[in-house]
Parts: structure tokens; C-alpha cells; sequence
């Protein structure tokens, strides 16, 4: 009987006996250890690196030692591959059991292996792609060999990585007899079928991921087997110059003949430009036909479109979807410009206004596995909200309008160089510093004038009109029915009149009017208004979690989201940024079959609430107008803040008392990219805020923002 030896392999605790000089590689195969190999053994990949350990393992009572290996061979030594032998490393492929040992598999030689990679913030992610590769030795071929090409590729398969019931992609078909003439080939599989072929050693297959926002398009390159993000980029949506919301869009394919074709021929030239800056954008030499894989999520509109799908029925109720389902689609039926394996697979959609991105974004989030009651908020030209826990989950669309991104702005624009994106008001003076995208320093601190010199000030983004907002709020220039009042002309030469009402100048060339109050005061009660109605279907406020998605949550301040009343009363700590999380739970169902199954069960368990349709949206529209909120009150922001104390009376615009109005205000057409919004009467008229020659009111205390002293 053959000698038998010992061997655990640490960290999954698996062990047995082997028969001694069997392969470290073999052994774990053996065992149902997870050790990667693409090249089957030949020395070739380097991915079924192993350590061998030193010690004594009592539990088992094994004396593990380097020697009880067989000494590195002509395969090491002749190994080239990108990974290092180095400090002990040994591959399992050449390494064979001469004793009782016990074997450690590092993290980038499990096939599912957990990854964190911070630009896209995945982590805790079992690396388990679609797409694996197989390097193939074909034999026979000649006069005597009555087998198809097929019939060898899956042959060779079958016996040299026990992969049964293998089928050719039919797009291969026209290669398959160069493939077959070939003595080594490396070939990717999709689950049963295979998908590429290249002669030789090809040790990378890549996907990506993709999320089509109606503002940007943005991607990341991942590699498949390892779950590095190679490269990201984004674009700008050429879709933009047909609308800069939602409903332009469709409005655009409504009214023109072959408007439809114009806009999916727009997105899939940026797709296909997209996945070409991609893979020039990746450090390694790479191919589009390496590129095997492409998840793409996105708003129902753009989901639409991208696919080729008429989009009008989007734009008028009952909203309805031509699918719901995930899709899986060759990529040349996109013309992506890929190799004919290629393969596009689009995230499920919830509803006729929330889409696969918030699919993805719930995937991100963990909330549909969570204890802890979560609201996710997207926000773009139309905001997605997700309110909910393990228990259930509620989502509801609300028609916020491009104003947080920029748009309908006076000075307003696109987060870029030159453009403020924070701001900060000293109560007392009302003057201003701020930061812009590309420049370090404050605007009060040495080096501004040389830091901004390239670019100059050129307007301000969604984040810093929030910030502005927020200050003039905190500092008695707004009030909380978003007025800028005339007791500011009295404070400072800063705050002046305009036509019949008030601007606030941050700038040369950069003022807040009231209008811009306005378009944001609009934007934020459809938001906020949206998440009242999911809370009131909840049943309850609690809310443990928020977070913020998107490229504009991603740059949000929290504190000054909750000052405008953004989002609900509570612990300023628990209301954070998590970026894009759409585009996170892209690259989490891009490189994981499991995370695709988890985002498609959990699209199944949400209830949406369509705000279109709802009673009480127009209620909770009207009482989200005030600054915070007319309502609800804020017991956690007061302990950050010192919010304005508002009279009942105030001076009016002839130097006359006059009572406060509650009234109304209708969203702007603009305003409701995607759905319906309530009508309403305006809140203020322009007139009651004329200019007034009354001495303006003391300023509120000094609250301090994030950390910061008073200024």
C-alpha cells in the first residue's frame, strides 16, 4: 500500500490523507479546497500559489515543515509568470507531499476570494464571475482522426479539466478550426458554453460595469478572476443636448420622428466609446476580445433606451415597463464593438420610475439583509428612495428636477474645475469662504488667487448651492420659507435688491437669487416628500441609517442635507455619503454570480409607491417647503446647530407689518422629470418680497458645521 501523508489546508480547515509525492494542487482539488488554475498545472498562471508552513499543529498532530514539499524543480525555475516566488512561495502545480505538512492559500489564490478594492468601495465580495479561463494541450488531428473541431476542443475539456456537457458558442464557429490547429489554446467559459479562444498562454478575462445615469455615463474594468478594478472612466450622456431631464427625452421621442433610434444611437456610441477608453485605460496589454462581460444598470428611461425599447410609455401614467426582468444579451446586439462571445447582462428594474441602478444600489447597500432600518436616497434628476430592512422594502420615485446637479441655477453648473462646491458664512458679517473643484485652499487662505488662476470661478455645483443655501438659512438671510428677506440689505452690502426681490452675492460673478432658492426649495420637498409617504407606509419614522447615493450624495455635506431638511430628523452621525452606489453594486454583480442572484431576490421583495398617484404626496409637498420642514420638527439638528428663530411677523415690502401666509408652490415642469408632480400655488408672491427700508433683526447665534470653531 502506497505511503499516505497528512495535510491541512489553512484557512478553510480542510484536510485528509494523500498518497505521497501527489501535487499540492492535485491534493486540494481532492479535498474541495478552493486553489486557483488556469494553466492546469503547467506552470504557467502562477495563480495555485501555496506557503507551506512551519510548526506544530496539536490538533492534529502534525509536524509541518518547508522539506516535507519535494525541492523546487525545472518547472519553478523555468517559471516567468507576473507572480513571485518569493519568501517561500511555492506553486501547487510543481510542489509535491513528501510529509505531513500544512499548506496555507492566500487571498489572490482562492478562485472565491473576499476583495476590497476602495474606489468603487466593494468589500466583503466572494469573487465568483461567469467567465473563467482554461488553458487546453489539443491532440489528434490527423488522417486518422474522424472528430470535429468541436468535437476536440470539447474533448480535451472533458479530460483535462473534467468539464462535461460543454457546448460552442456558435459565434466561434467560424475560428474554431484555426483554434483546433493550435497546440495550446486558452479558452473562456460561460458557465456550459465556451466564449473566446486565443492561441497560447492568456491569463486575464475582464468585465465591466457600467452605470447609464442621465446625467453621466461612468464604468469600471474589472478583472474577472481577481476582482481588480483596472480601470474606471466616465462620460458625459451625449443624450443631454435632447434634454437636460428624463421626461425632455422621452418628450424628444415623442414628438419626433425617428426620435427614439436618435437617442438609443447616442448612448450606445458613448457605451461602445466608454468600453474602448477602458481597456486603454488598463495598465496591462489587453484586447477587446479579452473583454467578455458587461453588467449595466440604469434608470428605467435609460434602460430603455439603451435597449433599443420605446420609451413614451414612461413618460405618462401608468408608467408602464416593457420588462421588469434581468436580461442577458449578446453585446453585438448593443454594438459595442466586442468580441462575438461578449455578453451584456442588465440589472432588473423595480418600477416605471426606479430603475435597475436602484436595484444596484440596494445591492450595495446590504440594506435588504440588514436588522437596521435603512433609507437610501439616489439623487439626480430624479431621486430614488429606498426605505426598509431584511423585513421588507419599500422604494418610491420623486420628480426632483436637474436643479441639485446645477441646472436652473442662475450661476449653476456641472461639478468641474472652477466650480464652487462648499461654502461657509460668518453669521455675523454674512461674508463668505468657500472651495472650489481643483483648488486646495480655501478662498481666504494664501495661495487661492494661484491655486484658481488656470481655471478661474466659473459658477457653482449642485453641492455648493446646497451649502450656500444652508448657510444663508443658518445665518438669517433665507428664511424658513425660503425667502431671502430685506433685513440683510442692512447687514451687509452683500445682500441686495433685485428687480423685486433679493440676491445674495458669494462672488464676482456668482450670486444666489431667489429664483435659485426657489428651484431648490421645489427640488427638495419633491424629495422630501417622497420619503414621507414611504415612511408613512412603514408605519413608522424610525430610520438607524441613511445614506446618500450618487454623484451628487456623494458630495452632499450630511449636517447641511438635514438643515435644508433633505432628509428626516435624526443623529447627524447616521446620515453618511456612500458615493455611487450604483456603480458599486455593478461591480459586485459584474464579478459575483451569487451577488446577481441576491440583487434579483431582493428586487423581487419591494413594494413601490407610486407618488404620482398618491393622496397625501401633495400635503407632504407643500409642508417640505420650509427650511427645514413646516412640521416636522428637529430635536437632533438642534443639538449640532443653532437653527434661526422665526416671528410669526415680519416687516412687508412697504414698511408695513405683515402676517406670515402659508401657501403653496406648484414643481416646475422642469422640475418633474419623471413623474407627475402635484399642483399647488405659489408659496410667496415676488411682490411681498420686495426691498424694505425696516432695520433688520439681530443675527442668530454662531452654530458650528463638522467640527469647526465660530467664525
Amino acid at each position: 500500500m502506497a505511503e499516505e501523508h497528512r495535510v491541512v489546508f489553512t484557512p478553510s480547515g480542510l484536510r485528509g490523507s494523500v498518497a505521497a509525492g501527489t501535487t499540492v494542487l492535485d491534493a486540494a482539488r481532492s479535498l474541495g479546497v478552493d486553489l486557483d488554475s488556469v494553466c492546469g498545472g503547467r506552470g504557467l498562471c502562477g495563480r495555485c500559489r501555496v506557503l507551506p508552513t512551519t510548526g506544530e499543529l496539536a490538533t492534529e498532530a502534525i509536524t509541518s515543515r518547508a522539506e516535507h514539499l519535494s525541492a523546487p524543480g525545472e518547472l519553478e525555475a523555468n517559471y516567468r509568470g507576473r507572480r513571485t516566488l518569493d519568501g517561500g512561495i511555492r506553486l501547487g502545480c510543481a510542489a509535491r507531499i513528501e510529509g505531513d505538512v500544512v499548506v496555507d492559500v492566500p487571498p489572490e489564490s482562492q478562485l472565491v476570494r473576499p476583495v476590497v478594492r476602495k474606489s468603487v468601495d466593494v468589500d466583503n465580495l466572494l469573487v465568483e464571475p461567469e467567465v473563467v479561463l482554461h488553458v487546453v494541450e489539443l491532440t489528434g488531428g490527423g488522417d486518422d482522426d474522424p472528430r470535429s473541431a468541436t468535437e476536440r476542443l470539447t474533448d480535451a475539456l472533458a479530460e483535462q479539466w473534467q468539464l462535461h456537457d460543454v457546448s460552442i458558442d456558435r459565434a466561434l464557429l467560424p475560428t474554431l478550426h484555426a483554434a483546433v490547429a493550435t497546440p495550446q489554446i486558452t479558452v473562456a467559459r460561460r458557465r456550459h458554453e465556451v466564449v473566446a479562444w486565443w492561441p497560447g498562454y492568456v491569463d486575464r478575462a475582464t468585465g465591466a460595469a457600467i452605470d447609464v445615469g442621465s446625467t453621466t455615463v461612468a464604468g469600471h474594468l474589472c478583472d474577472l478572476a481577481t476582482g481588480e478594478v483596472l480601470a474606471s472612466a466616465g462620460r458625459m450622456n451625449p443624450q443631454i443636448r435632447f434634454g437636460e431631464d428624463l421626461m425632455s427625452r422621452v418628450s424628444y421621442a415623442m414628438l419626433n420622428e425617428g426620435g427614439s433610434e436618435e437617442l438609443t444611437r447616442a448612448i450606445r456610441d458613448a457605451l461602445r466609446d466608454l468600453l474602448a477608453e477602458l481597456v486603454a485605460g488598463a495598465s496591462d496589454q489587453l484586447d477587446r476580445t479579452q473583454l467578455l462581460d458587461v453588467v449595466i444598470v440604469g434608470n428605467p428611461v435609460m434602460h430603455h433606451i439603451a435597449l433599443g425599447i420605446d420609451p413614451t410609455p414612461l413618460g405618462q401614467s401608468p408608467f408602464t415597463l416593457a420588462t421588469s426582468e434581468p436580461l442577458r444579451l449578446p453585446a453585438a446586439d448593443l454594438d459595442l464593438g466586442l468580441g462575438p462571445g461578449a455578453q451584456v447582462y442588465v440589472g432588473p428594474c423595480i418600477a416605471g420610475h426606479v430603475g435597475a441602478d436602484t436595484a444596484a444600489a440596494i445591492l450595495a447597500s446590504g440594506m435588504h439583509r440588514s436588522e437596521r432600518r435603512t433609507l437610501l436616497v439616489d439623487v439626480g434628476t430624479n431621486a430614488e428612495i429606498v426605505l426598509g430592512d431584511r423585513h421588507g422594502l419599500l422604494a418610491a420615485s420623486s420628480p426632483t428636477g436637474p436643479a441639485f446637479e446645477g441646472a436652473q441655477i442662475s450661476a449653476g453648473q456641472r461639478a468641474a474645475a472652477g466650480a464652487i462646491e462648499r461654502v461657509r458664512i460668518d453669521r455675523l458679517t454674512l461674508e463668505p469662504r468657500f472651495k472650489v473643484i481643483g483648488a486646495e485652499p480655501w478662498s481666504d487662505e494664501p495661495g487661492f488667487d494661484a491655486a484658481v488662476a488656470a481655471s478661474g470661478v466659473t459658477g457653482i455645483c449642485g453641492s455648493g448651492i446646497i451649502e450656500v443655501i444652508s448657510e444663508l438659512f443658518l445665518s438669517g438671510v433665507i428664511d424658513r420659507d425660503g425667502l431671502i428677506v430685506s433685513e440683510g440689505i442692512a447687514r451687509s452690502p452683500r445682500v441686495v435688491p433685485d428687480g423685486n426681490t433679493f440676491s445674495y452675492v458669494l462672488c464676482e460673478g456668482v450670486s444666489i437669487t431667489q429664483n435659485d432658492v426657489r428651484a431648490i426649495q421645489l427640488a427638495k420637498a419633491a424629495l422630501r416628500a417622497g420619503i414621507e409617504l414611504l415612511i408613512d407606509h412603514a408605519g413608522t419614522r424610525q430610520i438607524d441609517d441613511v445614506q446618500l447615493a450618487g454623484a451628487f450624495g456623494a458630495h452632499i455635506d450630511p449636517l447641511h442635507a438635514m438643515v435644508l431638511g433633505l432628509v428626516p430628523d435624526g443623529p447627524v452621525d447616521a446620515v453618511r455619503s456612500v458615493g455611487n452606489a450604483a456603480g458599486t453594486g455593478a461591480v459586485r454583480a459584474l464579478l459575483s454570480q451569487r451577488e446577481r442572484h441576491d440583487m434579483e431576490q431582493a428586487v423581487a421583495g419591494v413594494t413601490k409607491i407610486e407618488t404620482a398617484t398618491e393622496p397625501s404626496f401633495q400635503e407632504h409637498f407643500v409642508a417640505a417647503l420650509a427650511f427645514p420642514h413646516r412640521d416636522a420638527p428637529s430635536p437632533h439638528l438642534a443639538t449640532v446647530v443653532t437653527l434661526p428663530e422665526q416671528p410669526e411677523v415680519h416687516p412687508g415690502s412697504q414698511g408695513r407689518g405683515r402676517r406670515r401666509r402659508r401657501g403653496r408652490a406648484r414643481p416646475t415642469e422642469s422640475s418633474a422629470p419623471s413623474e407627475a408632480a402635484p399642483s399647488a400655488e405659489p408659496a410667496r408672491s415676488a411682490e411681498s418680497s420686495a426691498p424694505s427700508a425696516e432695520p433688520a433683526r439681530s443675527a442668530p447665534p454662531l452654530p458650528t458645521l463638522q467640527g469647526e470653531e465660530p467664525t
